[in-house]
């Protein structure tokens, strides 16, 4: 983990540790295994756990293994808001020139949210409804930021949620979505090829150094976004996430 912030108060950098460790994991750990991961002495842990379980921020399960908690919620619907509002102009942008609908989302657990869309003008178009949550092995954003995640992680979010065929071009095994994963990271681009929905293709691009995981994407009917508009759109793609990246830090 992170060494302590100069000045900092021990306890609530090791609490914010603790509940990174349970979000990256996907799923549910144990005592034994926060302490692990935390590299924090067991008892150290224990004490943690009780606080923010006390406090309704994560939660023990019937076998004794804790997980994030419904209170982190109403945190999770501000920040993906303000996160939304930081996206949006550079969404805009690519609509503008691509004329395709543009999306962003976060990963939340072991599935993607959307939290922001910009639709095309098109009458024949894509839309994704803000708020919906889909699977990240068969969307072009699931894949674009599974991409930029370790492969224990990848392994346990796919562990968690299953691998369901949405249509018979989709991703069914870990063994063929690790090298497709590989695939993504030496391009710098994910590819919905109709994976999620027959007759719609997606080019989506992960968001460096985001505070969540999350990637923005243009997708459409497969007759328009063909091979000669991925050329165009993945630059224009790029482009707009190193911008919303750079937004971050202002």
């Amino acid at each position: 983990m992170a060494s302590q912030t100069q000045g900092g108060v021990q306890s609530v950098e090791r609490a914010f540790d603790l509940l990174e460790v349970l979000t990256d994991a996907g799923g549910a750990l144990s005592l034994s295994d926060l302490a692990d991961r935390c590299a924090l002495p067991l008892p150290t842990i224990h004490r943690l756990a009780k606080t923010l379980t006390g406090r309704g921020y994560i939660r023990q399960l019937g076998d004794r293994r804790y997980a994030l908690g419904t209170r982190l919620m109403r945190f999770g619907d501000g920040a993906s808001t303000q996160l939304g509002v930081f996206a949006r102009p550079q969404l805009a942008a690519l609509v503008s020139e691509l004329e395709e609908s543009a999306n962003m989302a976060v990963r939340e657990a072991d599935q993607v949210l959307y939290i922001a869309q910009v639709p095309s003008p098109h009458t024949m178009r894509m839309f994704t409804e803000v708020g919906k949550r889909a699977p990240m092995h068969n969307t072009g954003v699931g894949k674009a930021i599974l991409s930029q995640l370790d492969e224990r992680t990848v392994r346990s979010i796919v562990t968690q949620a299953g691998m369901p065929r949405a249509t018979e071009k989709s991703i069914g095994s870990i063994e063929v979505l690790l090298p497709e994963l590989e695939r993504i990271r030496e391009r710098g681009y994910a590819i919905d090829d109709n994976e999620q929905e027959i007759g719609v293709r997606c080019f989506a691009v992960a968001v460096p150094n985001a505070p969540t995981p999350m990637a923005i994407s243009v997708s459409g009917p497969t007759s328009r976004v063909d091979e000669a508009f991925g050329l165009r759109a993945v630059p224009l793609l790029q482009r707009a996430a190193r911008t919303i990246s750079e937004s971050f830090t202002q």
